[in-house]
């Protein structure tokens, strides 16, 4: 489980100091998706930047099953999915998954890379080159990428804002499924409501709105 407890983000806005983020408290549950929502400026990609540990609150913590969120944590217990798919364009489809178990250190798991294609409707694709994927099968190259480490917590930046409606209804189906399967926690920002479902759990950023600047 991810938890953010008591966490404040103040960055300097010209004279003033801003608070992004107010004494705000968030969990994401493993086996299902929460979904992060609100308002352009309410903190949504803050809190997740906070939950990867690409951001130090003020105060406050962002601990993942009892292991406070760093560098190693990220690396190691993470996956990321991006609103742009973030491939790497000289690499085919297969090798996208492959360099992670690279950038970890360990041997390459061609079983375990082929199998996540398969998950994601991409069997029999891994020798394709990348220009030759329209942008849901990109984005399903980077949930597969996202799963490859084993993560205990997925972390999604608005990954289907830059698809159509039937598109991202798809790719969100497809990322709730393998989240129950793989019983992984999952944030999942986005502007979309309509691609929360009734079972889904929901953080509205807009509810826990920051306090006034700071001079």
């Amino acid at each position: 489980m991810l938890e953010l407890t008591n966490v404040t983000v103040t960055f300097q806005d010209g004279q003033e100091r801003r608070t992004v983020l107010d004494n705000l408290n968030f969990t994401a549950e493993r086996g299902q998706l929460t979904f992060i929502v609100g308002e352009s400026g309410s903190g949504k990609s803050t809190l997740l930047s906070v939950a990867a540990g690409l951001i130090t609150p003020d105060s406050g913590i962002a601990t993942l099953n009892g292991r406070e969120v760093n560098d190693q944590v990220r690396r190691d217990h993470m996956g990321m999915i991006f609103q742009q798919a973030n491939l790497i364009t000289a690499l085919n489809v297969r090798d996208q998954l492959l360099v992670t178990d690279h950038i970890r250190g360990i041997k390459p798991r061609k079983d375990r890379a082929e199998d996540l294609l398969a998950a994601v409707g991409l069997e029999g694709l891994g020798d394709r080159d990348m220009k030759a994927l329209s942008g849901g099968q990109r984005q399903r190259v980077g949930i597969a990428r996202a799963l490859m480490g084993s993560p205990e917590l997925v972390l999604a930046d608005e990954p289907t804002a830059a698809l159509d409606a039937s598109r991202s209804r798809e790719i969100v189906d497809l990322l709730r499924t393998l989240v129950e399967e793989h019983d992984v926690a999952c944030g999942f920002v986005t502007h979309d409501r309509s691609l929360i479902a009734e079972h889904d759990r929901v953080f509205e950023m807009d509810e826990h709105a920051p306090a006034p600047a700071l001079v």
